[in-house]
């Protein structure tokens, strides 16, 4: 009865060996960007410039791509950043001086720049010569919060959509 019970316990403690070393090991480090492919899974713009493009990488491995960290912060409300468990992935947001990849959580950002969606923060990785820096959860509650340069943004597209030439809509000719 002891052999027995002492080769069940050996068999378990080697099967629950084996099962820890094929567990897959996630790459947290950044991702290249493909200008020619990348796009906000929030928005669904293509992303066209790493400067304000980030990425998040889930503990499963999985990347989501964004073009503003606007899109990153709606993103935070949606089902799929709590059933991916995000808040322990890894968040890298390109320094909007040198486009390089910077931990977003780490990271300082500006406001009042103008961002391919219209929040208007950039994150810098140098905050040399920057008066005011915000951190990523300040970032993140004041975009929540909708202090953001996003109305003036809308604004602008709206004008430019008007300006178009009228060729380019021959339905609103008439």
């Amino acid at each position: 009865m002891r052999n027995r019970w002492f080769k069940a316990l050996f068999f378990v403690t080697v099967l629950g060996f084996l099962l820890i070393g094929c567990q897959k090991k996630v790459d947290f480090s950044p991702r290249p960007l493909n200008l020619d492919r990348a796009v906000c899974y929030v928005c669904k713009m293509g992303i066209t410039d790493q400067r304000f493009a980030v990425q998040a990488i889930s503990p499963q491995g999985d990347v989501f791509w964004f073009d503003d960290i606007g899109c990153l912060v709606e993103f935070m409300n949606y089902p799929e950043w709590k059933d991916k468990q995000m808040d322990k992935g890894m968040i890298w947001i390109g320094d909007m001086n040198t486009g390089k990849w910077i931990d977003a959580r780490k990271a300082k950002y500006v406001f009042g720049i103008e961002t391919p969606m219209g929040y208007g923060y950039g994150a810098v990785a140098d905050t040399t010569g920057v008066d005011t820096v915000y951190t990523f959860q300040q970032v993140v509650e004041r975009i929540r919060e909708g202090k953001t340069m996003r109305e003036e943004f809308l604004k602008k597209m709206k004008g430019k959509m008007k300006h178009e030439h009228p060729a380019e809509h021959p339905q609103e000719m008439k």
